[in-house]
């Protein structure tokens, strides 16, 4: 049958188009030492750029600036020169040419970050940190070249959200020396504008007893009588969690500025003198507007040195804390025990997961293919023997691929190519066009040359081996019981023994075809080839279109029903402009180039809904609202919460696109006894979806090991985690929710 040869290979060809696609635009530079080092470094939490601006080129007396621009994912942050009670400030170390001399970060106005009993000082959302640099009189500019300079910085900073994570990058930037650079002029305009002015006032502190009295001169008539934010340029002076009219106070004596402030535990030796950040703590609309200013007080009197650590005992806490959530050193060998323990797992794992719902299609494919064969020994055994290496050389390509990604910092998992929209909706077209082949509306023979309409023909075990890849791409979304643990061990293993482990998941899968290649009886079981075999087709286009429903149902929890309806209307188009290919005569002509024009337009105009995100809900529903059985949204700070109140949680690591884990949530998750054992115990509910990329998920599934979805764990506070098994039953969970 040619038209399985050409929709094998489509398939394979967009696939793979797909997959790289999404990748590709992650990450423009390895933050990783020894890489080639460009003006940008990417991690999962921080993009970091190096910039300059030189509106008037390179020379002395000429404005030159560089700095690092930090742009934060949500709700990580990075710290200001003091900290405040934990974290530590973002250095940079210049590599300059003869003649130009950086100085010191030209700190923008922090604001407060509280988290729990903590308050840190830092950025949120971009920030740049501006450097000025000196351009000396012996500096010489380049005569020979293109005449750039090569400007150099190695920065490290501790970006935080509740786990604290420590990252560095080296970064490279050609600067024109005759040219203007000033591609970056607003950003350094609007970080100039949030740097606090100085005071020509005076400032005075008086120390009395574990409290300072502060009194600030010269702020200007605007400020007055408004609410200020305080910073302490200094660390461990101030409390930086000390709660504005609780822990300390502020007023207004004419046009003085007053505060009555507590010291700080951790304080060492009296300074004379205590440089200072006054902010407004409602900062005006317009940013130019002057909203912070520096002062330098004097003090008087003397405090108590108290005992100082070299590293303030809640960084030390939570760097100790989150640990397993900083960047992985190199991987080291397995065991022999450990590695023959992956490879079992995987192999059992991969024959399992024949048993998946969503290999269901290419099951039935493959009966087909067995039956068209008849008597013909050496080409079944040559179709087991192309498909097995089709199944093994496709785990090997994705699990290369996610070794890879996961080598350059990108924090993925198994069936991370679902997690695009764009992918899952290029596979509901894919589907819904074999399924249109299947139903009989067309023959790819129809659209190709005859010469390439009889390469099945010619090479069966092409055709054989297209089915194993074809195969993997719609069982990469599953996983089985043993193979969860299998790619966790994977993951965190050299390169030859985890490909050895994804070898292993690919002969497992493709094991019972290979066997049933090989013995003669399996065969015989199978009625001789006649016209039951195009009914047997035209069935078989149906699971594929239930594939496609499950495709546009995925695609709905990425990006919303106008995702969904966007999609649908784009499937249709489609269906209906290969329908119109199968008329002759002009008809064929005019229709078609009406469902051309129309399927660009559609494109144009919603073509975008099917890659817009959708927020996730914070709560979903299984029970009455405020019972334990109503699933929450997973979160970091959410389960710190849980487990400090001393209650149990269960997290369901989950996603849409995982058949698995859908089979689970309506079976034994649903199920009255085990919703009544949740209440019973007071266990919290949580719900991770990975349905889109989130590193956060997918840190909290590598410190399991594990790798993929489903992974359901019971925490519960003084104990072990205590990791269920992916094909969730109700005896289970009752089992585990008894021995809390």
């Amino acid at each position: 049958m040619p038209h399985r040869l050409l929709s094998h290979f489509l398939f394979a060809l967009l696939f793979i188009a797909a997959s790289a696609s999404w990748t590709g635009a992650s990450a423009q530079f390895n933050p990783k030492p020894g890489a080639r080092a460009g003006s940008v470094v990417t991690t999962p939490r921080v993009r970091a750029e190096l910039v300059a601006h030189a509106p008037e080129g390179v020379g002395p007396g000429q404005p030159l600036w560089l700095g690092l621009q930090i742009t934060h994912q949500p709700e990580w942050h990075t710290y200001w020169k003091n900290p405040g009670d934990s974290g530590l400030p973002t250095e940079l170390a210049w590599t300059l040419p003869a003649g130009l001399t950086a100085g010191d970060i030209a700190w923008p106005v922090p604001h407060t970050i509280r988290i729990g009993t903590l308050a840190n000082h830092g950025y949120e959302g971009t920030v740049l940190l501006p450097v000025p640099v000196q351009v000396g009189p012996d500096f010489k500019a380049p005569l020979a070249g293109n005449g750039t300079l090569d400007v150099r910085l190695r920065a490290t900073w501790l970006v935080c959200r509740v786990e604290c994570i420590p990252e560095e990058g080296e970064f490279a930037l050609q600067l024109p020396v005759r040219g203007s650079t000033a591609l970056h002029a607003a950003a350094f305009a609007q970080s100039q504008a949030d740097q606090p002015l100085t005071l020509a006032g005076t400032s005075q502190v008086q120390v009395q007893g574990e409290r300072l009295q502060l009194r600030v001169h010269g702020l200007p008539a605007a400020a007055r009588g408004q609410t200020l934010a305080l910073f302490a340029e200094t660390p461990e002076v101030l409390v930086p969690a000390a709660v504005p009219g609780k822990d300390w106070t502020q007023a207004w004596d004419g046009d003085a500025w007053t505060a009555d402030l507590p010291l700080s535990p951790q304080r060492g030796d009296t300074p004379e003198r205590l440089p200072l950040v006054l902010a407004l703590e409602q900062r005006p609309a317009d940013r130019a507007v002057p909203h912070a200013w520096r002062t330098v007080a004097d003090v008087n009197g003397t405090w108590a040195a108290a005992a100082r650590a070299s590293v303030s005992p809640a960084l030390a806490a939570a760097l100790e804390a989150n640990q397993a959530a900083s960047p992985t050193p190199a991987p080291t060998s397995a065991s022999l025990g450990t590695l023959l323990a992956a490879l079992a797992g995987g192999l059992l794992g991969g024959l399992l997961l024949n048993l998946m719902p969503c290999v269901f299609p290419v099951l039935a494919i493959k009966v087909l293919g067995f039956a068209q064969h008849g008597s013909n020994r050496r080409a079944q055994r040559l179709a087991g023997a192309a498909y097995t290496g089709g199944v093994v050389l496709s785990f090997l390509a994705l699990g290369g691929l996610l070794l890879g990604l996961r080598a350059a910092g990108e924090q993925l998992g198994w069936g991370f190519q679902l997690q695009s929209p764009a992918v899952v909706a290029l596979l509901a077209a894919l589907f819904t066009l074999i399924g249109l082949n299947l139903a009989g509306l067309f023959e790819f023979g129809q659209f190709v040359p005859g010469r390439l309409a009889t390469l099945q023909a010619r090479h069966p075990v092409g055709d054989a081996f297209l089915s194993g890849v074809l195969a993997v791409a719609i069982a990469s979304p599953c996983t089985a019981p043993f193979m969860g643990a299998s790619l966790g061990f994977a993951v965190a293993m050299p390169g030859a023994q985890a490909l050895a482990v994804f070898a292993a998941l690919g002969l497992g899968m493709a094991l019972p075809y290979l066997a049933a290649s090989l013995v003669p009886a399996v065969v015989g079981w199978l009625p001789r080839p006649g016209p039951w075999m195009a009914t047997f087709r035209h069935a078989m286009a149906f699971p594929m279109f239930a594939t496609v429903v499950w495709l546009v149902w995925v695609l709905g929890q990425q990006s919303g029903i106008d995702g969904a309806g966007a999609l649908l209307a784009l499937l249709v188009t489609g269906s209906a402009l290969v329908w119109s290919l199968t008329l002759r005569g002009r008809t064929r002509m005019v229709i078609a180039s009406c469902l051309i024009a129309g399927g660009a337009w559609l494109v144009s105009a919603i073509g975008q809904n099917i890659t817009k995100p959708v927020e996730n809900s914070a709560l979903v529903a299984v029970g009455a609202p405020g019972t334990a059985s109503t699933w929450q949204a997973w979160s970091a700070d959410r389960m710190a919460e849980l487990m400090t109140a001393g209650q149990p949680v269960f997290v369901d690591f989950t996603a849409a696109w995982c058949v698995t884990c859908q089979y689970n949530k309506r079976t034994t998750l649903t199920d009255s006894s085990v919703l009544a054992d949740f209440a019973e115990r007071k266990v919290a509910l949580l719900r991770a979806d990975w349905t889109r990329r989130d590193p956060a998920i997918t840190a909290a599934l590598a410190q399991l090991g594990r790798s993929g979805v489903p992974v359901y764990v019971l925490y519960a506070p003084g104990k072990a985690p205590v990791v269920l098994t992916e094909i969730l039953s109700v005896a289970e969970v009752r089992q585990a929710l008894a021995a809390l």
